[in-house]
């Protein structure tokens, strides 16, 4: 009963009141409203889980693109990273991924900028991190094409990210929701094919896996993770 009663609430607030308080004061949302929200729901149970499977496989000097509130920052190990370069185009979410990393023992610096400019050398980067970040970027495309250019020779592409459900009725969903939910999301997509633009920007998979996030609205929920590296030519 409760898992329903919490469905139940979080579908008023994401249909009726958060959309009600945008539609008011945009800037509001997003400067007081938005932040909060996608730090609460990048700290969910679930997400976090999926974190930690992923983001101790991260070497050397690391890319994350899309930090956000920094809720990887506690799963690095600190014995096999060197550094760690931040970005994020959101001021407000990179205020608190920086009083988050004041916590953990972690050579980190962060940069306000477009994961689709990178200002990053070529063939420098060994690990990069994204999650739960290609469903927003606006250019998902120009991003993995940059992945590609900073990663060295021999890095890993790490990811996790929500996306395309295969199955029909859920998929129905996240299209049809597509007009209106990356407006009070961020620019969430929930409908990206994560695997199909990993490839197609010339990535091979390295291991691939899919599951739907327990506790999680299925439209939400369909994840993939896992590694790649660029694609041998």
């Amino acid at each position: 009963m409760k898992k329903y009663f919490y469905l139940f609430l979080s579908n008023i607030f994401l249909f009726i009141i958060f959309p009600i308080i945008r539609l008011i004061s945009k800037k509001f949302y997003e400067k007081n409203i938005l932040p909060k929200l996608i730090n609460f729901t990048c700290n969910s149970g679930p997400i976090n889980y999926q974190r930690k499977k992923i983001i101790p496989n991260a070497n050397g000097k690391v890319l994350e693109i899309g930090i956000g509130p920094g809720s990887n920052l506690k799963h690095y190990d600190n014995t096999k990273v060197t550094s760690i370069l931040g970005i994020d185009p959101s001021e407000e979410l990179n205020q608190i991924a920086k009083k988050r990393a004041d916590k953990y023992n972690l050579n980190i610096e962060f940069l306000i900028e477009s994961a689709s400019n990178l200002s990053v050398e070529n063939n420098s980067i060994d690990t990069v991190v994204s999650t739960y970040a290609l469903c927003s970027i606006p250019e998902p495309e120009k991003t993995l094409q940059e992945i590609k250019r900073v990663l060295k020779n021999d890095g890993i592409f790490i990811f996790s990210e929500h996306g395309l459900s295969p199955d029909k009725n859920v998929s129905f969903v996240q299209n049809t929701t597509d007009s209106f939910y990356p407006k009070i999301a961020g620019g969430c997509h929930t409908n990206r094919n994560i695997e199909k633009l990993i490839f197609d920007n010339g990535f091979e998979f390295i291991e691939l896996n899919n599951i739907y996030l327990p506790g999680t609205q299925k439209f939400l929920g369909y994840n993939y993770w896992g590694k790649a590296k660029v694609e041998s030519k």
